[in-house]
């Protein structure tokens, strides 16, 4: 009688160390949100619209990336007078274009499915029990000398070479100011499948009353690979739904 008293209490208190530790994750979030300019600016965002320079390889290239609701993206550059678009998705489908012929080139299915995930515009926290994603503390890491809470975000399950995995990535929020200043995720296609991506944000500006970094330093491996400095942003911008489709000419 003694074990089953015992085994019950111990199995209380999982649930309730289970129920705090989301709790807390569900807090550190919360202030986030609070920290940024709080839920009602960030729902009444639509649309956004970057202008930045992306600084990679000792080059300097303007970009421009576009979002708009619901799950609209575009990022593309200027090359001596010719857009070339990174990536683009309308919601449904994904394209960019070809490094070689310079034309559009839509997205092999699963990659468009990816993407869909990925994106996440207004942000991957937004209502993340909607989209049946999930969240939990765990535990806390010094980032750069900056005390962080670390969440691990994990979605839905993504299908890889036809192969479904898990898909999840960690944030690190400032225990001070409750931002973000780090995002790891691991590559899942390609070369570079299983290597660790890590995004360093940082010099957060006030725009309309709502916060951004700035600053985005992409490193793999530990190396430095890209930095995207942000010029300007524009909430609510006028975008035309035209931009994220793929071109019929």
């Amino acid at each position: 009688m003694k074990n089953v008293k015992k085994f019950c209490f111990l199995a209380v208190f999982a649930l309730f160390a289970q129920l705090a530790m989301a709790q807390t994750a569900d807090e550190v979030i919360e202030n986030y949100f609070k920290a940024t300019g709080g839920k009602d600016k960030w729902e009444a965002m639509k649309s956004i619209k970057k202008t930045a320079k992306v600084k990679a390889q000792g080059m300097e290239f303007p970009v421009t990336i576009l979002n708009k609701l619901p799950n609209s993206q575009k990022m593309f550059l200027l090359l001596q007078g010719n857009e070339y678009v990174q990536t683009a998705f309308n919601g449904s489908e994904g394209w960019s274009t070809n490094q070689m012929t310079m034309k559009p080139e839509k997205m092999e299915s699963e990659d468009s499915e990816m993407m869909k995930q990925e994106l996440d515009f207004p942000d991957p926290f937004w209502n993340y029990k909607d989209k049946g994603y999930s969240i939990a503390l765990e535990g806390e890491e010094t980032v750069e000398g900056v005390a962080c809470h670390k969440i691990k975000l994990t979605k839905k399950p993504v299908s890889i070479s036809g192969k479904m995995e898990e898909n999840f990535m960690f944030y690190f929020f400032d225990k001070e100011n409750g931002v973000p200043v780090m995002m790891r995720s691991t590559a899942k296609k390609g070369q570079t499948k299983g290597v660790a991506i890590d995004s360093f944000m940082s010099d957060y500006q006030e725009v309309n009353g709502l916060f951004f970094p700035f600053t985005v330093t992409q490193k793999m491996n530990g190396q430095a690979v890209a930095t995207i400095v942000i010029e300007k942003i524009e909430i609510n911008a006028d975008i035309d739904d035209k931009e994220f489709s793929f071109p019929q000419n």
